[in-house]
């Protein structure tokens, strides 16, 4: 399936997703400096971008970004980051057409978006875009799945028992295995950055909310949802705040 046939999973969650999930590590900037010769003038389209949190953190490092998002809403809400960066453009395109030209960009990067994608025909669009010795940067950002710390455990149980689909999808969230594939042996990087964030009530079943997988108000099992989600805020909060180790990991290399 293309990366069009999943457009529709975020609709109604856009608040949710930019006010509620977690932001991306300074240091991926720091390590494509380093290992990618990434500098401000180097151009980056950012495929599937959401409400642009992935492609503000270039635009912060002064980069030209396209900003390639298939659903309205998501992309309605990416649009208003031009008004602070006239650099960004945002196209209406998916993974496997993204509308760019030929040879334009430097860097293709991909957020918390990889597993909607058509792989082969989304790595066929990059290689098209991409100009030559250009970088596909892949990035993961959420709680450690396969954490075996029993505060993620739970979590993750809790959201399994209310999102159907939450079971099936994990395994096309990994990363490590598609990056793999598509990137040119003893050439590609990987870096992994911990960290706990912290949330209150509302930050937390918004953080919840911005799940495609989870039921939205309205639904005839949000209210369960919601009753579950709170016991477990109540029963790991501190003060006023529950504290979840999350990590970003990242796989960049010159594709195959």
């Amino acid at each position: 399936m293309s990366s069009r046939d999943f457009t529709e999973r975020f609709t109604g969650r856009v608040d949710a997703y930019r006010r509620f999930r977690p932001r991306y590590s300074q240091e991926i900037i720091t390590v494509l400096r380093e290992q990618c010769a990434l500098t401000s003038s180097s151009i980056v389209a950012d495929i599937g971008a959401g409400t642009g949190m992935l492609a503000e953190l270039f635009l912060q490092n002064g980069n030209p970004a396209f900003a390639v998002e298939p659903n309205l809403e998501m992309r309605a809400a990416c649009a208003e980051l031009t008004a602070s960066y006239p650099r960004l453009t945002c196209l209406d395109g998916a993974a496997e057409a993204s509308g760019l030209a030929s040879g334009s960009v430097d860097f293709v990067t991909v957020g918390r978006a990889f597993h909607w994608f058509d792989r082969e025909k989304a790595l066929q669009e990059f290689r098209r875009i991409l100009r030559p010795d250009g970088w596909l940067v892949l990035i993961g950002l959420g709680r450690r799945t396969a954490s075996a710390e029993p505060i993620v455990q739970e979590y993750n149980h809790v959201l399994h028992s209310h999102a159907d689909e939450l079971a099936v999808n994990y395994d096309r969230y990994a990363l490590s295995g598609p990056a793999k594939s598509a990137l040119a042996d003893g050439g590609m990087h990987h870096a992994r950055f911990c960290d706990i964030v912290q949330f209150t009530w509302e930050e937390f079943m918004g953080n919840a909310l911005s799940l495609s997988t989870t039921p939205l108000p309205g639904h005839p099992g949000f209210i369960a949802l919601e009753a579950e989600l709170k016991a477990f805020f109540e029963k790991h909060k501190s003060g006023n705040v529950i504290r979840l180790p999350v990590h970003c990991e990242m796989y960049v290399g010159h594709l195959i």
